[in-house]
C-alpha cells in the first residue's frame, strides 16, 4: 500500500511563544544560547527567531549550522547593521507567535527565567497587562555599567513615570499585537515600558538571573549610550504628551442599515 501523500494544503500549527534574539558578532554564543533556550522551554510550543543584524564575523555560518538540529529555530539577516530595535522589530514581525520573549544575544540573560515571565503574563488577573520586564536584581557587569544604568534608571523612570526599574534588561514578554502597535525608532527598545503604558497597558517587572558576558565583547559603550539616551528621552517625553488612547463603544464589526 502507497504511503499517503503530504497535504500541500495542511496549515503549520502556530506556536504559542516566540523567542526573539537579536545578534551581531555572536558567532560563539548563538549555538550556546540556543541550545539553553530549547532546553528552557521543553514542553512548550516554541519557536526561536534569532535576527542577524549585518554581522561580520561568522554568525550567519553558525546560525546555518543549527538549523538541522533544531527545527524550532529560524533565522532572518539584515544586509546591514540596522541597531538592536531594528533587529527587536524585525523578529517580532517575523514571529507567528501571539506571545514574544525577547533576550539579549550575548548570553547574559538566563533563558531559564522565560517560562515564569510568560506564565505571569498568560495568566494575568489584570486584562490590561501587555508586558512583563525582567528586573536584573543582581548585575554581573563592570561597576561602570551598573552605576551608569543604575542613573539612566532614576532619571528616565523621574521624567516618564514608567515605573519600570531596569529598561535596560534585554529579558522581557508582551504580546505581539500590542507591540505592532507601537511607534518606531532606534533604541525604542530601551523604552518599551513607556511605550506599552502609553498604549493604554500595563507593565510589571519580576527578578530573573543575570550572568557575566562569557564569550565575546560588548557593543555599547558608557558614552555613546549616555548622549544618544538623551535625545531618544526627550522623543519618548513629546510622545508621551501626543498620545491618545481612544474609548472604543458599540461593536466594531456591525454594518449600518443591516
Amino acid at each position: 500500500m502507497d504511503a499517503p501523500l503530504p497535504n500541500a494544503n495542511a496549515v503549520e500549527p502556530v506556536p504559542e511563544l516566540a523567542v526573539v534574539v537579536p545578534v551581531y558578532n555572536e558567532q560563539d554564543n548563538v549555538a550556546p544560547l540556543a541550545r539553553e533556550i530549547c532546553a528552557a522551554l521543553a514542553g512548550l510550543d516554541f519557536e526561536i527567531v534569532f535576527v542577524d543584524d549585518g554581522s561580520t564575523d561568522g554568525t550567519a555560518a553558525a546560525l546555518l549550522a543549527l538549523r538541522s538540529e533544531m527545527p524550532a529555530l529560524r533565522a532572518v539577516r539584515h544586509r546591514r547593521c540596522c541597531g538592536q530595535s531594528a533587529a527587536i522589530a524585525t523578529g517580532v514581525k517575523s514571529a507567528r507567535a501571539s506571545f514574544v520573549a525577547t533576550i539579549d544575544g550575548d548570553g547574559q540573560n538566563d533563558p531559564a527565567d522565560i517560562p515564569a515571565l510568560l506564565q505571569r503574563l498568560r495568566e494575568a488577573a489584570d486584562p490590561d497587562l501587555l508586558m512583563v520586564a525582567g528586573l536584573r536584581a543582581k548585575r554581573r557587569d563592570t561597576w561602570v555599567k551598573r552605576i551608569s544604568s543604575r542613573i539612566a534608571n532614576r532619571v528616565r523612570a523621574g521624567l516618564l513615570g514608567d515605573a519600570t526599574p531596569d529598561t535596560g534588561c534585554g529579558l522581557k514578554v508582551f504580546t505581539r499585537a500590542a507591540f505592532l502597535d507601537l511607534p518606531r525608532f532606534d533604541h525604542m527598545h530601551r523604552f518599551l515600558p513607556a511605550l506599552m503604558l502609553r498604549r493604554g497597558g500595563s507593565v510589571v517587572s519580576v527578578p530573573v538571573n543575570h550572568r557575566p558576558r562569557a564569550r565575546g565583547v560588548s557593543k555599547y559603550g558608557t558614552l555613546d549610550r549616555l548622549l544618544v539616551g538623551i535625545t531618544d528621552l526627550l522623543g519618548v517625553m513629546w510622545l508621551q504628551k501626543r498620545g491618545k488612547v481612544p474609548v472604543v463603544e458599540g461593536d466594531p464589526d456591525s454594518r449600518s442599515g443591516s
